[in-house]
């Protein structure tokens, strides 16, 4: 069964950063789509930033240029590298690995953007 487990939220002040990782369990994640989701309280969870199976990558326009998803292949970990943080990036975090037709979801890490 896959398992995922995400870290590295926390409150940081407006103009911060803070790195998120996202840990698997029962499955190679490094050599598979991974996504970056965002939930805000009472909103529909929102697409962040996608790894593809070849390494590209790709971004909602909020967030780029500020914020970098990347994998650790030797310790079978995804980041997201966020920076210059705004008050509207707070939210809940979500890992999501996707294994055709399936994906798997971890249970968030909450990062809050606040002075």
């Amino acid at each position: 069964q896959v398992h995922l487990v995400e870290s590295g939220g926390g409150l940081v002040q407006p103009g911060g950063s803070l790195r998120l990782t996202c840990v698997a369990s029962g499955s190679d994640l490094t050599i598979r789509k991974m996504s970056w989701y965002r939930q805000y309280p009472g909103k529909e969870r929102e697409l962040v930033a996608h790894i593809m199976t070849n390494d590209g990558t790709d971004y909602v326009d909020s967030v780029k240029g500020r914020f970098t998803i990347y994998r650790d292949k030797g310790k079978n970990t995804v980041h997201l590298d966020m920076t210059k943080l705004r008050p509207e990036d707070t939210a809940v975090y979500y890992c999501q690995l996707c294994v055709w037709p399936q994906s798997y979801w971890g249970q968030g890490t909450q990062v809050t953007v606040s002075s």
